[in-house]
C-alpha cells in the first residue's frame, strides 16, 4: 500500500505521485501505475490528463469495465476529447461491445478529420 511518504520521509506532492506514475506506466507497470493515479485522480478528480491516463493503464492491464468508467469521466469533464472517444471505442472493442463501439470510433474520426466510415 503506498503511504504518500516518499523514501526520505518527505509526504509526496500530487505532482510527483504524478510523475512516479508516469514513470511506472512508460516502463510498462500498467497495475502500479493504475494504483497511484488513483490517488491523483481522487485528489485533483476535474483534471482530465491524470484521468486519461488512469483510463490507459487500465485499458493495457485487460481491466476494461475500469477503463470504460474513466473514459465515460474524462467525456463528462471534456466531451471533444478524441482521443478518449478513440479509447472508448477500442476498450468497448476489446469487450466485445462493437455495436457501441462504433459510435465513439466515429466520433474520434469526425474530431480528427480522419475517415468516419
Amino acid at each position: 500500500m503506498d503511504t504518500g511518504v516518499n523514501i526520505v520521509g518527505r509526504e509526496e506532492s500530487t505532482a510527483e505521485r504524478w510523475a512516479r506514475a508516469e514513470l511506472f506506466f512508460d516502463s510498462k507497470h500498467y497495475a502500479e501505475a493504475a494504483r497511484i493515479l488513483t490517488e491523483v485522480v481522487d485528489e485533483v478528480p476535474g483534471q482530465v490528463g491524470p484521468r486519461l491516463l488512469l483510463a490507459r493503464a487500465y485499458y493495457h492491464s485487460a481491466q476494461l469495465r475500469r477503463a470504460e468508467e474513466q473514459l465515460r469521466e474524462v467525456l463528462e469533464i471534456d466531451p471533444v476529447e478524441q482521443y478518449a472517444h478513440l479509447m472508448l471505442g477500442r476498450t468497448l472493442q476489446r469487450q466485445g461491445r462493437a455495436t457501441e463501439a462504433a459510435t465513439s470510433l466515429r466520433l474520434a474520426a469526425a474530431m480528427s478529420g480522419g475517415p468516419t466510415a
